[in-house]
């Protein structure tokens, strides 16, 4: 197996859900986890899970002969990204910051409530848009990718798409001062204030 294989392999055998992994030019392997719906351990990623996934991919990576120079396990941030359908479905009802890969009225970048479309219509995802936007965004004509009249009163304005129009999508931060969605966690035996991700360096 290649060494994306590996990591999600890994990642879910451990009951965890890979969000995000990349690897850097200078041999770094950055790999990004969180909690699945519903995991009885609870809600949050803490310190704990990416000790125990940080080790145990620095077994496997091993035995697999996948060479890198450092491993850094961390939570996805305020700011997860959807990069899946199922990330979509999962945070349907939440705000979202949407990236295009074409301009829409002269814009890509738009900010609002994430839902998917009613049954009976096209397959695809609305974005109820936050009342800031300006007034210039008005529906105007069909496409793939279009303002519309949501048919709910209390809100004025929605964009439609489909996913493979999107460059990006994350989660608008929440900040929470009763508790965070995700709590950044703290690398390994560091005793410095709480960091994102625990750093497993590999010797070679």
């Amino acid at each position: 197996m290649n060494w994306q294989a590996v990591v999600e392999s890994t990642v879910n055998a451990m009951g965890y859900e890979l969000v995000e992994a990349e690897r850097t030019a200078g041999g770094l392997l950055r790999v990004f986890i969180d909690r699945v719906a519903g995991d009885p351990r609870g809600e949050f990623i803490v310190v704990e899970d990416c000790e125990a996934v940080t080790h145990q991919l620095q077994h496997v990576l091993e035995v697999e002969d996948c060479s890198y120079q450092r491993l850094e396990v961390s939570s996805p941030g305020l700011d997860r990204p959807l990069k899946k359908a199922a990330d979509f479905v999962r945070f349907a009802g939440q705000p979202v910051n949407l990236t295009l890969k074409l301009p829409f009225k002269g814009r890509k970048k738009f900010r609002g409530t994430l839902l998917a479309l009613p049954e009976g219509e096209a397959s695809g995802w609305r974005l109820l848009l936050d009342a800031a936007e300006p007034d210039r965004l008005k529906p105007q004509g069909k496409g793939a990718a279009e303002l519309i009249m949501p048919t709910v009163g209390e809100f004025d304005r929605a964009l439609d798409f489909q996913l493979d129009e999107v460059r990006e999508a994350r989660l608008v931060p929440v900040l929470d001062f009763k508790g965070r969605r995700f709590l950044p966690a703290a690398p390994a035996g560091a005793g410095e204030p709480a960091a994102a991700g625990v750093d497993g360096d590999r010797e070679q």
